[in-house]
Order: C-alpha cells, then sequence, then structure tokens
C-alpha cells in the first residue's frame, strides 16, 4: 500500500496520508488552534476517531466492500482508478453511521463549531499567560511578542458603577462583538468610590444575560464581566479612572480619598484577581495633571514615586500584573516641550525612571489626543501634520526606541477619521504612528456616550462606526468583517440612533410605541418657534427602568442655510440628570438650559445632531416637557 495515494474524487490527499487520516482531516483541521495544533478535546477525539475508523478500514477490507483507490504511476503524473468488489450494504451503512457518529461527537467534545471563527474565539489561547516586557516589547511566558490592541469600555468609574450600554444591550453580547471585531484588551475604568458601593444602576435586567447581574454590587459585577472576558478571549487592563465619580483628579489622592485609600484598593483588587490569568495588569491612575510632576522628589505631588510606591505594593502581592504608569501634564525638570496632554508627557522616563521590585513588569503609557477635543497649539503649525512624529518621539516613543521599556497608548480617539479635517488627519497619522512603531494601544473609547470623541459603536450602541473601525483594523489580527450586529429592532422599532451615547428622554404629550426589553420608546417632533432658524428636535425615551431612563434629542436643521449657536430648552420636575452626552445641561429651578459642545454649535442644512442624558427618577412625573430649540 506504500505506492497508493487516496482522495476523494479527482482530488488527492497528501502523499504521507493514510485512509483513516483521510477521513480525518476536515476534523482534525476544524479542531485547531490558531497555532495550527489541536486543542486537548480534539487530541482526544482524533485517537478515539482513528482507531474506530481503522477497525471499520479493516472490516470493511475482510469482507470485500466495494471501495475506489487512486493509484499514483511512478513518475507522479497520472492516477488510475482501480477497485475492489464485494458485498456492500450492510457494511457502507455501518461505516457512514460510524462517521456520522464521529461527527457529532466531535461538535460535543471540543464545543466549538467547524469554522474559520473558532481560531479567532480561541486566539487568546495562543497568548501564554502572564504577560513580562523585555526592552521594547510586551512578551508571554513563552517569550513570545504580545501586542495588546484593546478599547476603553468606560461606566464603572461615573455614578452607575457599571459598564455604560447594558441599559441597551446584553453585556455578554457586547464582550462577543468587541472581539469579533479584532481586539484582545479591554482597559475598564473604575473609581475608588464605586467600588466601595453596593449600588449599580442603568441596566435593564431583561436583557438576555443581564439578568445575572441584578442584585449584584459594583465589584460582583466587575466579577462576572471579567469571567465573562475570559471565556471569550479578552485580556482585561484594570484602570483606577476616578476616586470619586464625579472627576478625574489631579493627583492620586483627594476628592476625600487619602494615598492609603487608593493603593489599599489595588492590594484588594490584585488579590482577588490573582487566580484570573486575563486580568493582565494595573493602569495605576489616569491623567496625572495640574500640579502632578515627574522628578522633582516632592512626595506630594511626584507621581513618580507614587507610582513606585503603590507599583511595588500591587507586586508584592501579585507578582504576575504588568504596572502600567502613566506621564503627567508639566512640571518635569528640563522638559523639552509643552502644551501636553494630561497623562501624556514622559519626557521624564530618561533621567528618572520608575523602579520596581520586579524589573519586568514596567510599561508606560501616554494619552494623546486631536483637535477634536482641544485645539492644541501644535495643531496650527505649518508644518502641521509633519510636525506630529518628532512629539511623539520626544514626548514618550524614545523609550520604547531606546528599549527603555515597552509603549501602551492607553487613550487615544477622535470622532472625525477622514483625511481632510484636522482631527481626521491627526487620527490617520497617530494610527500609522502605532502601526510603524509595533504599539500596543487601548481606543477611547468603545462607548459612543464620549462627549468629545464618540466610540466605534454607534449611538445605538449596536451599529458601528464604519470609517472609525475601517482606519483601526489596519491595526489588527483581523480584517473589518461583517460590522458586527446590525441594526436590530426592539419590540416593533428599529433601534438606531445618532448621539454617542445612544440614548435619549422624551417630552410633551408622546406617541407611545411597543419597546423591546420592558422600556419605553417615545417620539415626538416638536417645529421651532423661530421659522426663520427651521430646526426640528425629535425626543426619544429609549431607555425606561424602575430607579431611571436615558432620552436623546436629535436636532435637525431641515433648512437650506447653516443654523450656529443654537440652544434647546426644556422643563424637568422629578428626575435629576446622572449622565450627558454632546452638550451642557445647566439647570435652574425646573428649566433645563443645554448648550452644545463647540464642534456641535453649526448645524449645516439636513444636518442631525444628537445629545442626550441618562437620570435617576425622583417620581412619576420625570419626562421632560415643554421641549424647543431656540
Amino acid at each position: 500500500m506504500k505506492n497508493i495515494r487516496y482522495g476523494c474524487g479527482n482530488l488527492p490527499l497528501h502523499q504521507s496520508l493514510t485512509p483513516v487520516d483521510s477521513l480525518l482531516l476536515p476534523f482534525s483541521s476544524s479542531s485547531a488552534n490558531a497555532n495550527g495544533t489541536l486543542g486537548e478535546h480534539a487530541k482526544m477525539l482524533w485517537c478515539v476517531a482513528k482507531r474506530v475508523c481503522k477497525a471499520v478500514h479493516i472490516c470493511l477490507r475482510k469482507y470485500r466492500t466495494q471501495i475506489y483507490f487512486y493509484k499514483q504511476d511512478k513518475k507522479g503524473t497520472r492516477y488510475t482508478r482501480f477497485q475492489k468488489r464485494g458485498r456492500f450494504k450492510l457494511y457502507k451503512q455501518l461505516f457512514i453511521f460510524l462517521i456520522t457518529l464521529i461527527i457529532f461527537l466531535g461538535g460535543i467534545l471540543t464545543k466549538l463549531p467547524f469554522s474559520i471563527e473558532l481560531n479567532m474565539a480561541i486566539a487568546s489561547q495562543t497568548i501564554q499567560l502572564p504577560l513580562s516586557t523585555r526592552g521594547a516589547k510586551i512578551v508571554d511566558a513563552k517569550g513570545k511578542r504580545v501586542l495588546l490592541q484593546g478599547v476603553n469600555w468606560f461606566g464603572i468609574e461615573t455614578n452607575t458603577h457599571v459598564p455604560h450600554g447594558l441599559w441597551r444591550r446584553d453585556y455578554k453580547e457586547m464582550l462577543a462583538q468587541i472581539k469579533q471585531l479584532g481586539y484582545n484588551l479591554i482597559r475598564l475604568p473604575y473609581s475608588v468610590q464605586a467600588l466601595r458601593s453596593s449600588d449599580v444602576s442603568g441596566i435593564d435586567f431583561s436583557i438576555g444575560s443581564n439578568k445575572e447581574l441584578e442584585a449584584k454590587t459594583p465589584l460582583e459585577v466587575m466579577d462576572l464581566i471579567i469571567q465573562e472576558c475570559d471565556r471569550q478571549g479578552l485580556l482585561i487592563l484594570l484602570d483606577s479612572h476616578r476616586l470619586n465619580d464625579e472627576r478625574i483628579p489631579e493627583l492620586w489622592y483627594g476628592d476625600g480619598f487619602s494615598e492609603a485609600d487608593w493603593i489599599n484598593t489595588w492590594i484588594e483588587l490584585a488579590i482577588r484577581y490573582k487566580n484570573q490569568a486575563n486580568v493582565i495588569g494595573a493602569d495605576l491612575k489616569n491623567e496625572p495633571h495640574g500640579i502632578a510632576s515627574w522628578g522633582t522628589n516632592k512626595i506630594l505631588t511626584d507621581w513618580r514615586l507614587a507610582a513606585q510606591r503603590a507599583g511595588n505594593a500591587i507586586l508584592n502581592v501579585n507578582p504576575d500584573w504588568l504596572i502600567v504608569v502613566q506621564g503627567v501634564e508639566n512640571n518635569v525638570p528640563g522638559q523639552k516641550l509643552k502644551n501636553y496632554w494630561h497623562g501624556g508627557n514622559l519626557e521624564g522616563v530618561k533621567r528618572y525612571p520608575i523602579r520596581l521590585s520586579r524589573r519586568h513588569k514596567l510599561v508606560y503609557s501616554p494619552h494623546e489626543y486631536g483637535p477634536g477635543v482641544y485645539n492644541q497649539p501644535y495643531f496650527l503649525e505649518k508644518n502641521f501634520p509633519k510636525n506630529l512624529r518628532d512629539r511623539w518621539q520626544i514626548g514618550f516613543h524614545y523609550i520604547s526606541s531606546q528599549s527603555i521599556a515597552p509603549i501602551l497608548i492607553g487613550e487615544f480617539g477622535g470622532r472625525l477619521s477622514d483625511t481632510s479635517s484636522p482631527e481626521g488627519i491627526w487620527q490617520t497619522e497617530f494610527v500609522k504612528y502605532i502601526g510603524d512603531k509595533n504599539l500596543s494601544f487601548a481606543y477611547w473609547s468603545w462607548n459612543p456616550n464620549s462627549a468629545d470623541t464618540g466610540g466605534i459603536l454607534g449611538d445605538d450602541w449596536q451599529s458601528v462606526d464604519l470609517p472609525k473601525q475601517q482606519l483601526l483594523s489596519q491595526l489588527l489580527d483581523v480584517e473589518t468583517r461583517a460590522l458586527a450586529f446590525a441594526e436590530r429592532s426592539v419590540g416593533k422599532l428599529a433601534v438606531r440612533g445618532a448621539s454617542p451615547t445612544g440614548e435619549g428622554i422624551a417630552s410633551g404629550p408622546l406617541s407611545v410605541v411597543e419597546g423591546g426589553n420592558g422600556g419605553i420608546r417615545g417620539v415626538n417632533t416638536i417645529a421651532s418657534s423661530l421659522a426663520s432658524v427651521q430646526l426640528n428636535v425629535t425626543t426619544d425615551i429609549y431607555s425606561n427602568w424602575e430607579t431611571g431612563f436615558c432620552v436623546s434629542f436629535k436636532i435637525k436643521n431641515s433648512g437650506t442655510n447653516k443654523v450656529d449657536n443654537w440652544q434647546l430648552k426644556f422643563n424637568m420636575k422629578q428626575a435629576v440628570i446622572n449622565n450627558s452626552w454632546n452638550a451642557n445641561f445647566q439647570q435652574r429651578d425646573l428649566e433645563y438650559t443645554v448648550t452644545p459642545l463647540d464642534w456641535g454649535r453649526v448645524i449645516e442644512a439636513n444636518q442631525i445632531r444628537d445629545i442626550g442624558f441618562c437620570a435617576n427618577k425622583q417620581g412619576n412625573d420625570y419626562q421632560p416637557t415643554q421641549i424647543k430649540v431656540i
């Protein structure tokens, strides 16, 4: 049999395959992981199936079942069919039955579909945890280079105490979409206040797996999200984003919390997740700025010294974690550049490096934004955008290029990703830079309700901002495919929004339409009293639960000329706003005046601006009324 080459139809298989191998080849390839090796379940299946098929093969030969083979001539240029004839019926049926049984058992044992998507679902298993550093690289336990390519999913650091969007989506579905788009990391912000609280809000528990989050504390919700990330092959970087739920402080203490509160929270988390391997590290403090310094040796303001204290305390109880340290804004002795973003100035690392008890656990992490967030002076220079790469090299990348430590871009993002607007040009250039330098990153943000940047998700919390994802896909290991979770219907309505949060509130006499997930959606169009302006506002309560609701206002310019410096006014009695997007909401008694952010002040002809908020109910009369644009 050594000179015989087996195949199906006219397509010969590999010369080294036996008849049994050729039968099992489809199952082995579909059970392989991303490196082409078999998982433990698949190996077990292979051994069992191979023995069964070999026994059947011998049985069939014994009873001279009709089988066709292909014989290759000595020159290897021609295949000649020859056959053995014999009784056929019973043993052919037995053969087919056993092969069918093998396929069935394969689906159970591997618990994975026979598809290309399999390799993506278990891709994280090719990263051998824990992670460490080697020069400018992050490496896994086998020394293989790892690029962290992630998103920021915020919300735990706000007064909802959970990641945002759970009023609209199943949290497991949300994580699956992140994975599907090619990301391998979630940077998960929290506040110390949230983790000490027992209350959560902003979750529709009637949506799918969200019922698992009911009656849970913020920390227990975090547990479940991290565990689900582990199941789906996503890594977690924890981020101490705020101390209280309201703002990002300049320093690592303040707002009613001490340094001990900050460090002790980190120690508690490091112990809690010590055996949760997909939690890879601690981003010690979000965006030190203001009076925060680097290398000044002032105990109250030198962020470098504080980071060392916290990092070593964490490594003392959990030596596996990466310690991620951001920069400052200013106050670095001898710094060359001005006008840094909060946390973006790492010039001081060369003269005043962080020194940890475990050298190979340190990662530096600048934040970088474009003119859509704030129009820094260097965006207005004549040599923009050619001036950007020199700034990035001086500000942070020298750390990587000199192999001092790896760089993880902890935040960057913007609304525009075109090649003509200043923000689009900046973002395109920075994505190219990240790719050219092989840097890890976490994009800000996954959420659409980041007021100045928007997110990867559309305002409905389900569709994807295609131009932005296409830009980011240049950095990812997979191509942008079916951009996940296209428009879905909720009840009788198609959920589709236009605001960075995808949340909304209703006003006036509402036309209530049946909504899914226990929510109420109202649609009410009110013409502006200023006919010359020709602005219309559509109010939509798209999420409504027992203690709160979310509403969006979509302001459309139906005229032929652009409108500038518009405002929205409404009354609201028994509700308190806890989160808003794309505008500033100012209250005076029962009346609210809403002013758009700078980028949204102008509404071109036929353009729509989307603003909104979420609020806590204080009674039954909570809906906004008397809504008008002026």
